[in-house]
Formats: C-alpha cells, sequence, structure tokens
C-alpha cells in the first residue's frame, strides 16, 4: 500500500503531465489537500511531504484540526470547502484562510462583519451551480454578475474567483465542457472590471480535464489518503 508521500508525489506528477499537454506551468496549479474525514495526523504526514493548502468540507471538523495542529498554523493554509450556514460564519471568518463555497450575499456579508481586523483579508470563492443540479450548492451563471460586485465590494474579504463541483461525466471531453463554462464566466467578470484569478476545480477523477481548462487549484482528498471512512 503506497504511502501518502508517495501518493503525493504520484498527484503531482499527474498534475505536471495535465499542466505539460494544456501547455501550462506547472507552477500555475496548486493543489488542494483535501482532509475532510481523515486525522490531524495525516495532515501531518501531508505537510512532512510537502504540502501546505488543506481544504475541509465540515467546520466543527475543520476547526478540531486548526486546533490540533496549531504549531503548523504559520505553515498550513486552510480551506473551507464545504457549505457554510450562517451561525457558523464567525468561528470560519476567525479561523480560516479560504472559503470557496459562498453562495449568498449574507454569508459573506456576516464573514466581512466578523473577520478580525488583525488577520489578513479572507480569500473568497464564489461556488457557482454549474451543471444545475437540484441537489448542489451554488449560484446559478445567471445569478452570478450581481453577488460578484456585491461581494467584490466588501471589506475584510477578498474575492479571489470561482468554484464548482461538476456532475460526474464519463470522457474527457465530456469532462471539460462545465469547466470551460466556468472559467468562461470567470473572464467574464474579468471584463466587467473585476480582477480574479482563481478557478478552484478538479478532484481526483477530473483534474486533467479542470487543467485544461484553466483551473488553479485542483481539490484532491481520496488519492492522497485514500477511501474515506463514513462520516458518523
Amino acid at each position: 500500500m503506497a504511502t501518502i508521500s508517495e501518493n503525493i508525489q504520484e498527484l503531482h506528477q499527474r498534475i505536471a503531465r495535465a499542466c505539460e499537454a494544456a501547455h501550462r506551468p506547472v507552477q500555475s496549479v496548486t493543489l488542494l489537500t483535501v482532509s475532510k474525514t481523515f486525522p490531524g495526523d495525516a495532515v501531518r504526514a501531508a505537510h512532512a511531504a510537502g504540502e501546505r493548502c488543506f481544504g475541509e468540507n465540515y467546520v466543527q471538523e475543520g476547526l478540531d484540526k486548526i486546533a490540533e495542529l496549531a504549531d503548523l498554523r504559520g505553515a498550513l493554509e486552510w480551506h473551507l470547502i464545504g457549505p457554510l450556514q450562517s451561525n457558523k460564519t464567525r468561528v470560519v471568518a476567525e479561523a480560516f484562510d479560504w472559503v470557496h463555497s459562498v453562495d449568498r450575499l449574507k454569508i459573506a456579508q456576516r464573514l466581512s462583519e466578523q473577520r478580525p481586523a488583525g488577520l489578513a483579508p479572507l480569500q473568497i470563492c464564489l461556488q457557482v451551480n454549474i451543471s444545475a443540479e437540484a441537489s448542489k450548492s451554488g449560484i446559478s451563471l445567471a445569478e452570478l454578475p450581481a453577488l460578484a460586485a456585491q461581494v467584490a465590494a466588501l471589506p475584510r474579504l477578498r474575492l479571489r474567483g470561482l468554484m464548482a463541483i461538476p456532475e460526474p461525466a464519463g470522457d474527457f471531453e465530456a469532462q471539460r465542457q462545465p469547466h470551460r463554462a466556468l472559467a468562461q464566466a470567470l473572464a467574464e467578470l474579468n471584463r466587467q472590471g473585476l480582477t480574479l484569478d482563481t478557478l478552484s476545480m478538479g478532484m481526483s477523477a477530473d483534474l486533467e480535464a479542470a487543467i485544461a481548462e484553466g483551473a488553479t487549484i485542483v481539490r484532491v482528498g481520496s488519492a492522497i489518503f485514500g477511501n474515506r471512512a463514513a462520516r458518523a
């Protein structure tokens, strides 16, 4: 069975091959190591193998891990990539570095108000329901321009870009289509005067397609840590 370090090395090789195929520098893609349901020791092992960006889906689990790994706080960057309810915004604003899953102005306003003045601005991505799935969070492409303009104007936040979780697709070209749509949405927002630089898209199964369409952050967990235990 491969170690976390070996899995990370293999994954970076995948990213490098995808970047080469897309004629992109490998430095243009950041690996976000998705540590949800895995223990703090696994995060330590991934950090020892060179990783610094970690993604959590569940607020309390993320807070517990941030506390457990407080000795590494300056070396780690914590990203919330799961849904965020309004009653959890304060602790997220105080503890995390990034939030990828903002899809309502109310959530962004609360994060802005509750971000401590002594911390760097909270880095924000807007989650887009790019495949228009009823079961998925995220705003529609039609709603995106208005929300992006409102969030970009809030203090203590920095709107960086867009995030999406497309529905699974069987082949490479089908995987590329929703990622292309998200990239086009980002480009259109920039044409309207915003300065966004982040496309958080692509996971273990489709990161090559996402990188081909301009992903700057790919979110990978199981290919690094193994299969997840069921969440209690």
